[in-house]
């Protein structure tokens, strides 16, 4: 714990001055204490007894205020634990710090007006990919061991793959929303990043599973970390996208300086079979009106949190782009789009069986980490690599796979059937037993001497 919050004073508050960060827990170090006693006197929990993780500030701490990064919640502290912030206690976990955000994690930029602008620590005139721009940098530059973030198009996995990370996207229904400022009750998903699978695998059996306040939520049936197996790639039939959702052309090998490329003959060496495929259309179809669910469930948040300033819904509302007069979409619009969902959902299950496929390759991003331009702008890059698994509610894994030539992540990643992470946790652990991609960002060195 001395080691971590070291670092977090040295760089996410001065140094670099990363803000990553929106609170760091004033009781770290008394837990840390408590939890070296209880193993002293018997034993560790589990492989997390102990661990310092950073949570999105989107995410309900009893402890900690948890803000949305908007400044009408900015002293909002909930009556309980999120549920998978609560199974990371249990766990023996330490919530170390609130990660900045996205306001309301509404952008693929890390701004907010309760924290400020996150930084990428690879290059700081850069951008750190958003909304959980700040559990990516906290986590890449060492303030945590792993953190969670949300996803609700691409918001944990883009901002992992910038700052050379693992990011999960899981199954809809394999985690529990419960106690998460909502975007989209359709999209959102609460997911970890980690510098190694087995670190992923690891935080993942500790905040799946069945909750009862969230009624899409399944039981547990596995443990993710026996996935963790360095031939994980030998066997496995992989597509490589020709074509998104989206209709547009995907492009390896150019805009990346070839690491995609390398990245997918490096699997290919080690036995997997890589498939050229496109996806199924109808994916635009969808997210605008998916989008639109913020008022409504934004309302069922804080009608479930007994301490939620109640005043402060219209501004949450106005903040976020909705209204404090509408309630359910109920439109012909809308019932189209869950007809659509459904509908892409069997034509890329289709997909994959014609081919035979255990996971989708494709870039997390094309491009790079892009330059800030202005506090809280959106890159001039679209992201929508993102839709298809949070259209179709599937996994989607972020695997870093090296450096472009600017010196800066780059991001591939895997797609597979639902509720089978384990054989994208499987396949990227083989590609990280063939590899060394983790580099510690320039701008965060080891310091001289931990305390």
């Amino acid at each position: 714990m001395d080691f971590y919050l070291a670092r977090i004073a040295a760089y996410d508050d001065a140094g670099p001055a990363l803000n990553a960060l929106i609170t760091v827990n004033p009781q770290a170090r008394d837990e840390a204490a408590a939890l070296d006693a209880e193993r002293a006197e018997s034993g560790p929990r589990g492989p997390l007894h102990g661990i310092p993780v950073v949570v999105k500030d989107n995410i309900d701490t009893s402890e900690m205020p948890t803000t949305g990064g908007t400044l009408a919640l900015e002293h909002f502290r909930p009556a309980e634990d999120a549920f998978q912030v609560d199974q990371l206690r249990e766990a023996g976990a330490i919530i170390i710090a609130k990660a900045n955000l996205a306001e309301l994690a509404q952008s693929w930029q890390t701004y907010s007006p309760v924290g400020g602008q996150t930084l990428n620590p690879y290059d700081t005139s850069r951008e750190p990919g958003g909304s959980s721009g700040g559990t990516a940098v906290a986590v890449t530059a060492n303030f945590a061991a792993v953190g969670l973030g949300t996803d609700t198009c691409g918001s944990n996995r883009l901002p992992a793959g910038l700052n050379n990370l693992y990011g999960l996207r899981p199954t809809s229904g394999l985690s529990s929303r419960a106690g998460v400022i909502p975007y989209s009750s359709s999209l959102d998903a609460v997911g970890p990043m980690a510098r190694s699978v087995r670190d992923l695998a690891i935080t993942l059996d500790a905040t799946a599973g069945k909750d009862p306040a969230d009624p899409t939520t399944v039981p547990l049936r596995t443990s993710f970390v026996d996935a963790v197996d360095p031939d994980g790639l030998h066997g496995r039939r992989i597509g490589v996208l020709t074509r998104s959702g989206m209709g547009e052309p995907i492009d390896y090998g150019k805009d990346l300086d070839g690491t995609l490329q390398d990245a997918l003959d490096v699997m290919a060496a080690h036995g997997a079979e890589l498939v050229d495929v496109a996806l199924p259309r109808g994916v635009d179809d969808v997210l605008v009106e998916f989008m639109g669910e913020f008022p409504s469930a934004l309302k069922r948040y804080f009608a479930s949190e007994p301490t939620a300033p109640r005043r402060a819904l219209v501004q949450v509302l106005v903040a976020g782009g909705g209204s404090a007069d509408a309630g359910k979409p109920d439109t012909k619009a809308y019932r189209h789009a869950l007809a659509t969902r459904q509908s892409f959902r069997r034509d890329l299950e289709a997909v994959m069986d014609r081919h035979d496929l255990d996971a989708i390759a494709y870039p997390v991003s094309p491009t790079t980490a892009e330059r800030l331009i202005s506090p809280g702008a959106d890159p001039s890059t679209g992201h929508w690599e993102c839709a298809a698994a949070a259209v179709a509610g599937i996994p989607a894994l972020a695997v870093p796979v090296g450096f472009a030539s600017d010196g800066l992540p780059v991001g591939l990643e895997l797609m597979g059937r639902a509720f089978d992470e384990a054989t994208l946790i499987s396949i990227a652990a083989g590609y990280e037993a063939h590899t060394h991609q983790r580099k510690l960002p320039p701008t965060t060195p080891p310091l001289g001497t931990a305390s």
